[in-house]
């Protein structure tokens, strides 16, 4: 374990710079980052602008295809290389001529290591301070629906929601966050870059999944931004503990509420958090209201990689669940005649890279960016997700179907781990939906598997009152999983591919149907491990 000074950080990121501004590329040139999370990735990531460079971070969980894609889509004339998903990523990711420099957690040599070079350099001298409107770095997007685009963002982006949303937040320096969210999502650089470089605040970063909650213990983190999925799985993990019945009734006895509060979230090493925030998909009202029992202030705030972060709810005592709060400062919102939300403000991306035309098409002509989420804007400013425009599909009947509330809902089961709400052209919607491996598990006995059914058809029954008649569920099947990055369903931003999953499952409606039963299972087998 290694802790920096932002002085030691200025040194080491002076040296980089030195030896990227020796390397004669012209200014301007793109260098990527290819690692996990790490203290070297920010280092690097201000190196790189030090140098007058721009970056391009690559999400570690990518394989070799991918990720020489985007190198060679962005003509990167250099690569910060770390720890990544898929080994000798040297090897098969860097096309010719990319100039590698290993971070001390590279999982392969025959490069320039990090120590080594901040070693053999004197740092740069000066202030080489960087115009608020250059181009500071390009994001690829996580390829939910086809090929990931370049997004270009400027300086100013990042500074003025920094400065926007901690005055909003009442941040300060003596906040403590732990980065384990990929650097490579918009997300991550809002919360912790901007906000570490700006407040200079502490940053803890995890060493994996296997460490992370001791990591968080340890961090005890003040800001807490996460996704639906993870807190989904802590949910799901004080649920294997103490059942929710249980549970229930012991937040319901006075004298012992607040201990089992302060218990659970000191296990998970959020009793310190003034705030934990969920974005990158909509999170289930229900779990959203459980974590707000347990005393986290938890709310949904909205971004995305063209918009960085834009919507976070005006006050804690004015958050209401199932909206994801109001535009802040300087940001402006109009709704299409479809419902679309389009935003304008001075986080907006400069374009799309090497993409003219999809820049134009992504803007209207007075220059509001087309998100392509359909929404609910309340008189007070707040927002609340419908769904994407574009998953929208239409049944048999003639009428259009948002998958993504059903989703939601039928997520808060507390035996799910994935779900997808599909039906084109059929007379009415299904689920596709993947168990947790406990529950899973606890699945080979038979009556534990009669009890998961019955469970699951109750809450579609309760999930299909709550919707317009053609949007009701007509049966829910159980898939193998899991789904994904690996095997290509998931984004690296966990969010599902649905025209994958479209594609694999559309094609055994006619046998699942046929069984006339409102619960089926994808095969007979049932994981007996």
């Amino acid at each position: 374990m290694r802790d920096w000074s932002w002085k030691q950080l200025g040194s080491e990121v002076r040296r980089m710079a030195a030896y990227l501004k020796a390397q004669d590329w012209e200014p301007g040139s793109r260098v990527a980052i290819l690692s996990r999370n790490c203290a070297w990735w920010i280092m690097a990531d201000l190196a790189i602008w030090m140098a007058g460079h721009v970056s391009v971070p690559i999400y570690p969980s990518l394989n070799c295809r991918n990720v020489r894609y985007i190198l060679e889509h962005s003509g990167a004339k250099g690569c910060f290389l770390g720890s990544t998903d898929e080994k000798g990523m040297a090897d098969c990711a860097l096309p010719p001529g990319v100039k590698c420099i290993g971070f001390p957690t590279a999982q392969s040599a025959g490069h320039p290591l990090w120590d080594t070079v901040i070693s053999a350099n004197s740092p740069l001298a000066g202030n080489p301070a960087r115009a608020a409107d250059d181009l500071a770095t390009i994001i690829y997007t996580s390829g939910t629906t086809g090929t990931p685009k370049g997004v270009m963002h400027r300086f100013a982006a990042f500074s003025y929601f920094a400065k926007t949303a901690s005055d909003l937040l009442d941040l300060t320096s003596e906040e403590r966050l732990l980065s384990y969210l990929p650097l490579a999502h918009i997300i991550e650089r809002c919360a912790c870059e901007a906000f570490g470089l700006f407040l200079a605040f502490h940053i803890y970063f995890t060493e994996g999944i296997e460490t992370f909650l001791t990591d968080l213990k340890r961090a005890r983190p003040t800001i807490f931004p996460s996704v639906p999925r993870l807190l989904l799985k802590f949910q799901q993990g004080v649920f294997a503990k103490i059942p929710k019945r249980r549970l229930d009734r012991l937040l319901r006895i006075p004298i012992l509420n607040r201990a089992v509060k302060e218990q659970i979230l000191r296990s998970f090493g959020l009793h310190t958090a003034r705030y934990a925030a969920s974005g990158g998909a909509a999170l289930p009202l229900e779990i959203l209201l459980w974590y707000r029992k347990l005393g986290l202030e938890l709310f949904e705030g909205y971004g995305m990689t063209e918009t960085a972060i834009t919507h976070l709810p005006p006050a804690v005592d004015r958050i209401r669940p199932g909206f994801v709060g109001c535009a802040i400062d300087g940001v402006h919102v109009k709704l299409s005649e479809d419902g679309e939300l389009m935003i304008k403000s001075p986080m907006n991306m400069l374009g799309y890279y090497g993409d003219p035309q999809g820049t134009r098409d992504a803007f209207t002509e007075d220059g509001f960016f087309k998100t392509g989420d359909v929404v609910q804007l309340d008189s007070d400013g707040q927002v609340k997700i419908i769904g994407r425009l574009k998953e929208q599909f239409k049944t048999s009947k003639g009428k259009y179907v948002a998958p993504a509330p059903i989703e939601t809902e039928l997520m808060a089961h507390p035996a799910l781990e994935a779900c997808c709400v599909m039906g084109a052209a059929l007379p009415s919607p299904f689920a596709v939906v993947v168990l947790s491996p406990d529950a899973r598990k606890r699945c080979a006995d038979p009556t534990a598997r009669e009890v998961l059914e019955q469970s699951l058809l109750d809450r579609m029954k309760e999930v299909n009152a709550q919707v317009d008649p053609h949007e009701r569920m007509s049966f829910i099947a159980i898939v193998d999983g899991p789904w994904t990055i690996g095997n290509e369903i998931l984004t690296p931003t966990l969010k599902t591919k649905r025209a994958v999953l479209e594609h694999r499952y559309l094609g055994s409606v006619e046998n699942w149907t046929r069984r006339n039963n409102p619960v089926v299972w994808e095969s007979e087998f049932v994981d007996r491990g």
